[in-house]
């Protein structure tokens, strides 16, 4: 027998959808239901749905299995608590991370940090309004309790982790009534246990902020929410990410070709604008010092610059495939197949009615497959350029668990004879349970992994708090923290104890553009300097004298230059403070080294010392 309909399921369901919020239904006051977005008050729509509703009433008895569904609000408690665990837990493993945001945002809490090109005036590829969303708060936090840097660091992470739960609660309960319970049920376990979301969610960084506003703009599409849809793509392109406008073209297309809808659209884009990119120019002209609209900035370097982005590396098309692997295992590989599964699923299995409840699914789940699509040519990728997309390859991944349930009910019926009226969940459960063991396992793994391997100089620049409680620290004193090789893992002048602690550039094999101190005086960001280039050159400017330095932080891996000496083995110069276990990939095994396998991985990875060294005494004999 053939499954039941789809669309005959989802309203068969409708009625149990009260397991998502635990509300009875408001009726006949013209307000919501409990799902919030079905009208009950006479409308066309409503009476459409309750003939559906009753006309399948006797279906949901038959064929509907009891779901079980965490309500909306038990979902969001989830996605807080591994959003707060990501605050806490996840290190930062982008270097642009710390010196294009943290080192601004402290700029702007504490009056002193470090500044790239991208700030200078000259390029102003970088916009102070997003950083000043995130920088007011913890401004605010700073003036009224003058905690520890570290806390303002950690507040703003849960910040960004509750931001992201908000983001992830709209998103589930838009899947749920578009895609279905059990596909919302399958992207909640997904999304929960993603490394990727772990590593995004709490991530200071316009993409993962493109990533908030992007999916809920999804989210507000698939309930026919047109205009909240463009203002949230607005906010994820012009705040955040212009590139993130890609995930909004699907949008834009179905409302202008398939609804025809322009007014909205017009009306919309204007009010994003007024509301949005005019505060922002206004904003980051007083930064500059000169008329700057950053994202447009942004794009005419990456897209009609003779050199654009490709002079900080390149890599093949492989990278975003096992970078995939890791952040998603076997879910990113259900999300890349899952094309092909829906045209084997709309061949094998005869139910032809619309599997969704607004759109068909290859307009629904376009902005992914277009993401990848457009991401993948580029010769320059990294990581972050795939967050916008993250919670997209949950779903689709759910789809195509789901898709391959059906499909392989279909063959069972076909062979077993199996009587009219079951549904295809009670003879298919196992495959999710399966996949949601399978998933949730791996990426356990890798989170532990990745906070074994690599925590390390965050955890290393908490020791330097308690040099500050000892009888040597003067806080009249600039102490200066110098780093070599290792400049791209320092995680911020956050994680310095007092604002007299400064972090130095020691000169080392690395030939390119380094940051550099924003000057001091009110009109520090309107400096042009002259040592800042946009072709990733390097400049002497950026380098410490090594006999003033009173600390140190090196990694000890076994390989040393002239420049990259091993530092902790010059003791008449330095004491050991601090050393941690710090991975060294060359010669760890690639498969142990990425997922933590109890009993195996220890004995095929090697670790090396990442040291805080604090100098003896200083040359000037002080």
């Amino acid at each position: 027998m053939a499954p039941p309909a789809a669309r005959a399921r989802y309203n068969a369901n409708k009625a149990d959808n009260q397991i998502l919020t635990k509300k009875p239904p408001k009726r006949l006051n013209g307000k919501k239901d409990a799902i919030g977005d079905v009208p009950v008050a006479g409308t066309k729509k409503e009476k459409r749905y309750q003939s559906l509703s009753a006309a399948n009433s006797t279906e949901k008895a038959q064929t509907t299995p009891n779901p079980i569904m965490p309500s909306v609000h038990t979902a969001f408690k989830t996605f807080v608590s591994a959003r707060l665990c990501s605050a806490i837990w996840a290190y930062i493993a982008d270097c642009d991370e710390t010196f294009n945001y943290w080192e601004p945002l402290h700029y702007i809490i504490n009056g002193h940090g470090l500044q790239t090109w991208e700030y200078s005036p000259q390029f102003g590829l970088r916009s102070y309004t997003y950083l000043l969303l995130q920088g007011v708060p913890g401004w605010i936090y700073q003036k009224i309790f003058n905690p520890s840097p570290i806390l303002i660091f950690y507040m703003v992470r849960c910040m960004l982790g509750f931001g992201c739960a908000v983001m992830e609660r709209f998103m589930y309960k838009s899947i749920c009534q578009e895609f279905g319970i059990h596909v919302g049920r399958l992207w909640l376990i997904f999304q929960l246990f993603s490394v990727g979301m772990f590593v995004s969610s709490t991530a200071l960084l316009p993409s993962s902020f493109s990533m908030y506003f992007g999916c809920s703009a999804l989210a507000a599409w698939w309930q026919k929410r047109y205009s909240l849809a463009i203002f949230f793509t607005a906010i994820s392109a012009l705040l955040g990410w212009p590139f993130a406008a890609l995930i909004g073209v699907p949008l834009v297309l179905e409302l202008l070709l398939r609804q025809r809808d322009w007014r909205t659209f017009v009306q919309w884009t204007l009010i994003s604008g007024a509301t949005i990119a005019l505060p922002m120019i206004a904003i980051d002209t007083s930064y500059f010092g000169k008329l700057t609209f950053a994202p447009l900035n942004i794009v005419w370097y990456n897209v009609f610059t003779s050199h654009g982005p490709n002079i900080f590396g390149t890599e093949p098309l492989t990278y975003y495939i096992i970078n995939g692997f890791l952040n998603f295992n076997i879910i990113w590989l259900l999300a890349l197949q899952l094309p092909i599964m829906l045209v084997m699923d709309y061949l094998i299995v005869p139910a032809k009615f619309k599997s969704t409840l607004n759109f068909p699914r290859y307009i629904s789940l376009a902005p992914l497959y277009l993401w990848l699509l457009v991401f993948f040519a580029q010769p320059h990728k990294e990581e972050r350029f795939l967050f916008p997309v993250y919670p997209l390859i949950s779903l689709c991944g759910a789809i195509t668990v789901d898709v391959y349930q059906r499909i392989f009910f279909r063959f069972k019926s076909l062979v077993f004879k199996i009587k009219s009226g079951i549904h295809y969940l009670d003879h298919s459960m196992f495959i999710a349970i399966i996949v949601m063991i399978a998933s949730t396992l791996l990426g356990l793994s890798r989170v532990f992994a990745l906070y074994r391997n690599y925590h390390a100089p965050m955890d290393l620049m908490l020791e330097l708090n308690q040099f500050k409680t000892t009888p040597q620290y003067r806080a009249d004193e600039i102490y200066n923290v110098c780093i070599g090789k290792d400049w791209h893992r320092y995680p911020g002048s956050f994680f310095f104890p007092a604002r007299n602690f400064r972090l130095r550039f020691l000169k080392s094999e690395f030939r390119g553009m380094l940051p550099a101190y924003y000057e001091g005086g009110i009109n520090a960001t309107q400096v042009v300097h002259p040592y800042f280039n946009d072709q990733n050159l390097e400049n002497e400017h950026m380098y410490f004298d090594y006999d003033q330095c009173h600390f140190l932080i090196d990694f000890d891996e076994g390989k040393y230059t002239e420049l990259e000496p091993s530092y902790s083995r010059r003791t008449k110069d330095w004491t050991i403070m601090k050393s941690l276990p710090f991975l060294i990939q060359e010669k760890s095994h690639k498969v142990l080294r990425a997922f933590y396998v109890p009993f195996l991985t220890d004995n095929h990875i090697k670790y090396g010392d990442f040291n805080l060294l604090k100098r003896k005494k200083s040359r000037n004999g002080s």
